[in-house]
């Protein structure tokens, strides 16, 4: 059993977590999940108090992927039923971040499908990025495939914050999940956005079959690239994709125990409960607030999600304060 003050304690003073204790946060009892929810609240509250950012998500560009991810609704090797567009117009991306502005956010976040992008792309969303920061000042993340060093340089020198750029599993699993490209091309990818001067949002998937092992694997390597933001997901199964009966052993105990171990490795990182947080957690989703500091509301991409208003109200009714970090 996890010796919770223990590890508690060295999360707290900023040591690092051995993998016998990352692994002893998940195979903790059951019964002993409050405790251990506390114990993750004391370090969360240390560094984030009592306020959750909610962040809420553009799809960007859809579907049309070359990559044959296992797990994902875009890939080319799934048959699920969904929306397929290139990038939207630059007056559309900008619209959306004119009404971010409006309702308080802190952070407009566009996703775009796919792993490379030839240079017309990014000279057109690039000029989208500066648009949307000549007319609200707003912080501006992009989640994105690969992109050569000279395309992340002239993203920064448009005005892009932030890149989300996923590590998705553990690199001994993950060419089980994709074949299409390597663990280490994802990582390069990181140190690329990372040296032209671009903060790190980097997390990944629960429940693609990975184990607990491979759980703790993919949170020690997130803990070497130290990224400012952690969004974990919970993995939704969706019809017409190579992994639809993953996620069995998904249980809302299970999820929450994934969440305290992260904060426990990462005590001062932007925390996110991303996607999966309601079809996994169901009626305990609200504990999630003790160990993240940070929610999705109102879809992932391809898939739905808990409303805005429901989000807020959750954060209140939990005792928590909500701010707005993002628009749909």
């Amino acid at each position: 059993m996890a010796d919770i003050a223990l590890i508690m304690n060295k999360s707290l003073k900023g040591s690092d977590l051995t993998r016998e204790e990352a692994l002893s946060v998940l195979d903790c009892p059951n019964e002993a999940v409050l405790e251990l929810l506390n114990a993750a609240y004391t370090v969360r509250k240390k560094h984030f108090g009592n306020t959750v950012h909610v962040q809420m998500l553009m799809n960007a560009k859809s579907g049309l992927c070359t990559e044959d991810c296992g797990y994902c609704t875009q890939s080319k090797v799934s048959g699920a039923d969904i929306k397929e567009y290139g990038l939207k117009p630059s007056a559309e991306l900008v619209a959306g971040a004119i009404a971010a502005k409006k309702n308080g956010a802190i952070r407009y976040c566009m996703a775009l499908s796919s792993i490379k992008y030839d240079d017309k792309l990014i000279d057109s969303l690039a000029q989208s990025v500066a648009m949307i920061k000549k007319e609200t000042g707003i912080s501006i993340c992009c989640s994105m495939g690969f992109i050569t060093p000279g395309q992340a340089a002239k993203l920064k020198s448009a005005g892009l914050d932030r890149i989300n750029h996923n590590l998705n599993s553990s690199r001994e699993y993950y060419p089980k999940i994709c074949s299409t490209h390597t663990y280490d091309e994802r990582i390069n990818n990181i140190s690329v956005c990372r040296a032209a001067g671009l903060e790190i949002c980097s997390g990944g998937i629960i429940g693609l079959g990975e184990g607990k092992q491979g759980v703790v694997d993919m949170f020690m390597e997130l803990k070497k690239i130290n990224p400012d933001s952690i969004p974990i997901n919970f993995f939704i199964p969706v019809k017409g994709t190579p992994f639809e009966k993953m996620g069995d052993e998904l249980t809302p105990l299970y999820c929450l125990k994934v969440l305290c171990m992260a904060r426990f490795l990462n005590p001062s990182a932007d925390l996110r409960a991303a996607g999966g947080r309601e079809y996994r957690l169901k009626s305990m989703q609200g504990f999630a607030l003790y160990a993240v500091n940070s929610i999705f509301v109102s879809g992932y991409l391809t898939t739905g999600g808990q409303g805005a208003g429901e989000g807020f109200d959750m954060i209140r009714e939990m005792g928590f304060n909500a701010e707005i970090e993002g628009v749909e």
